[in-house]
């Protein structure tokens, strides 16, 4: 990655800079590259444009029935999944055409509202529980997760503290210090929401930035060895949490209890074979694996579409991640380059936690599957994500 500093040190700075290239350019508007795009900016794409869909489909087959057996319309979770599919759009776009510099003015603001937000879910009769956390915010038919939106947030502000600070890396209080207090504040209220596996998958991002940016490596690994015991302590902290985050140690002994999801989820896997039953037909969704149209809908993935499907989904993955380290690598602008970077790592660690938990090789962490799994908040904070990849591989040459 490139290791040039912009120099810019506050939204001020950011806003003259800007104006005063608009001056050198009349028409106002951001130099970007007009040659041919390179390979990696199509593979992001098509990965994509081929999750998202591919996701849609899958949350019609795994909620349909049990919508049904509720009495509600089966097309219920589909028909909103579509609609902020066609809203992770719109945000996608504003993220691939907004340059560079504007979004590094209004990232701090935008944490300072993701973080407003994250207290929302305390207010009575607005905030939401959901298995435990209180996560939520509900108004009306809106239902959404603002921690979703934090992870993204985080990241940005992160990446602009070490570009604006980057020629003192050296210096833990100039960089380390208002990254970490970045990162710790975000995830102590998603703790707060007793949603550890979102706290997981925040610090991983952040230390993964500073990791990309250079950090000294004694340090980065002090505060990763101190937030994995303080995860862990969290974790063990209660009989009831100690149960749930342990059950996939011994899913024979706790598969009618805590890892009864997991057991269901793992038979469903089996039952896919190699070309799998076909979407539609596979059994675990009528209620055999809970939460089979968000957390678990790898499971009926695997079930629906068998090894080969499975293997293609993730070769999908690989591609997307692949294709973002080389966007990321080849960027030279330093935000640019730790935002790619910081996007890949989320995308990367979000994927292999959801899995690993539903084939029980981790915890259940409730975390959603990328572009996949129902859930507004999740599918809008990845389509950003992309778009902001797409950018950085359309402007960061």
């Amino acid at each position: 990655m490139s290791s040039t500093t912009s120099g810019l040190d506050s939204p001020r700075q950011l806003r003259r800079a800007e104006l005063a290239s608009r001056r050198r350019h009349p028409a106002g508007r951001e130099v970007v590259h007009t040659g041919p795009l390179p390979v990696s900016y199509y593979v992001i794409a098509i990965v994509m444009a081929i999750l998202v869909p591919l996701g849609l489909v899958m949350v019609l087959s795994s909620s349909s029935i049990t919508q049904f057996q509720a009495g509600n319309s089966p097309w219920r979770y589909f028909q909103r999944q579509v609609i902020w599919a066609f809203a992770g759009l719109f945000v996608m776009w504003v993220a691939l055409r907004m340059p560079l510099r504007r979004i590094r003015m209004f990232c701090r603001s935008f944490w300072l509202l993701s973080m407003g937000l994250m207290l929302v879910p305390f207010v009575p009769g607005i905030g939401v529980s959901v298995r435990g956390a209180r996560a939520w915010v509900g108004i009306g038919p809106l239902v959404f997760q603002p921690s979703e939106f934090l992870k993204l947030a985080v990241l940005l502000v992160a990446a602009d503290v070490i570009t604006r600070r980057g020629s003192r890396m050296g210096e833990l209080k100039q960089v380390m210090l208002p990254c970490l207090t970045v990162i710790g504040l975000a995830a102590f209220m998603m703790v707060a929401q007793n949603d550890l596996g979102s706290a997981i998958v925040l610090g991983s991002i952040g230390l993964s930035v500073l990791f990309l940016a250079g950090a000294p490596l004694l340090p980065m690994f002090g505060v990763s060895a101190g937030l994995s015991g303080a995860a862990v302590a969290f974790a063990l902290s209660t009989p009831y949490r100690r149960q749930r985050w342990t059950s996939f140690l011994d899913l024979m002994n706790s598969r009618e209890g805590d890892g009864y999801q997991t057991w269901q989820s793992i038979l469903s896997i089996s039952n896919g074979g190699l070309t799998g039953r076909g979407v539609g037909a596979g059994s675990g969704k009528w209620g055999y694996v809970p939460l089979a149209h968000s957390d678990f809908i790898f499971a009926v993935l695997a079930e629906e579409l068998g090894f080969i499907g499975v293997f293609a989904v993730l070769c999908a993955y690989v591609a997307l991640i692949w294709a973002g380290t080389l966007v990321a690598l080849a960027c030279k602008d330093r935000f640019g380059s730790l935002v790619a970077g910081g996007v890949v790592c989320w995308i990367g660690i979000q994927t292999v936690i959801n899995v690993g938990g539903v084939v029980g090789l981790m915890p259940v962490t409730g975390l959603t599957l990328p572009f996949l799994s129902y859930g507004g908040s999740s599918l809008l904070s990845m389509m950003a994500a992309g778009g902001l990849l797409l950018n950085v591989a359309r402007n960061g040459r």
